[in-house]
């Protein structure tokens, strides 16, 4: 076990460096942040001073090393928006990012399991049928027209729910369930196809036999196996959930990472756009090492070498 995080752990730390790299590149593309602050019409002289203020008068490979050399140390930087360190202003979003993620996951695996275990066990039936119609909506609408229509509906209709911004438990509900639309019937699919697979086995067959209930077999024995690849699609996309409410974040005016990152892309705030998607991908490596050390926790007979 501990040689395979170890290798993990390796991996991961080159699959930050290419991060790095490529994110510096690409930041360079969506424009020179001195002319959006200055605007077309500003003068050379200030053109010139402001760009050697923000160190971008120098060669891109020195650019390059100064930042990954100061983000070693400890220091993103400072945001060209917001004069303020990127790691203040990240770490102040990132617990609300958190928040609104793990209200997500709690209601979409609330609903995706139990709807997973009844599909798989009324294979056929017209229960079945509707759980996969739900399923291939979850899938292939984009979560930003499902957080329109709710906002809609709920908010400017009925007249329920907050239409937007962050405050009490009835701001959570809204946005939760717009992002966790995906990861809900993803899950529930995936629930329905291994409980498919586990009933067929023959340990649920003796279960059977030795007089065991029906609730027992199902939601004791085969829901406990038929977890494990669950428990990779829940890791990855609850680390997907964090890095990818972009839209989300943006729709309901939620003060998280994806509207972060978002107002860093818009006013090419180059170190607070490479920070934040460095840190995030560093979030996804880890919850990756963390599921995979899991699955023995899981099923106690995976063992890693």
């Amino acid at each position: 076990m501990q040689r395979f995080i170890v290798h993990r752990f390796l991996q991961g730390i080159l699959v930050v460096i290419a991060v790095m790299l490529i994110v510096f590149t690409l930041s360079r593309l969506t424009g020179d942040p001195v002319y959006l602050i200055l605007g077309d019409e500003a003068y050379t002289e200030d053109i010139e001073a402001l760009r050697e203020r923000l160190g971008l008068d120098k060669p891109l490979i020195v650019q390059l090393g100064v930042w990954m050399g100061n983000l070693v140390q400890g220091d993103a930087g400072t945001s060209i928006k917001y004069k303020e360190p990127v790691f203040t202003l990240f770490f102040r979003a990132l617990p609300n990012t958190m928040k609104l993620a793990g209200v997500s996951v709690v209601i979409a695996l609330a609903a995706a399991i139990p709807l997973g275990v009844i599909a798989a066990v009324k294979r056929g039936t017209f229960i079945d049928s509707a759980a996969a119609g739900v399923a291939v909506f979850g899938l292939a609408t984009p979560n930003f027209w499902i957080a329109l229509v709710l906002m809609f509906i709920f908010s400017v209709q009925l007249g329920w729910l907050p239409v937007a911004r962050m405050g009490g438990p009835s701001h959570y509900v809204l946005p939760a369930i717009a992002l966790g639309t995906a990861l809900m019937a993803g899950v529930m699919r995936l629930v329905r196809s291994s409980m498919l697979e586990v009933l067929d086995s023959e340990y649920v067959k003796l279960a059977r036999i030795k007089g065991l209930s029906e609730g027992a077999v199902y939601w004791r024995h085969c829901l406990r196996n038929a977890l494990i690849p669950v428990l990779t699609l829940t890791g990855l996309m609850m680390a997907g959930l964090v890095s990818g409410a972009l839209v989300t974040e943006t729709v309901f005016a939620w003060p998280g990472v994806g509207r972060l990152t978002y107002d860093a892309v818009r006013f090419r705030d180059y170190e607070l756009l490479q920070a934040s998607i460095v840190i995030q991908v560093m979030f996804v490596v880890f919850v990756n090492l963390i599921v995979d050390v899991l699955y023995a926790v899981v099923d106690p007979r995976i063992r890693y070498t």
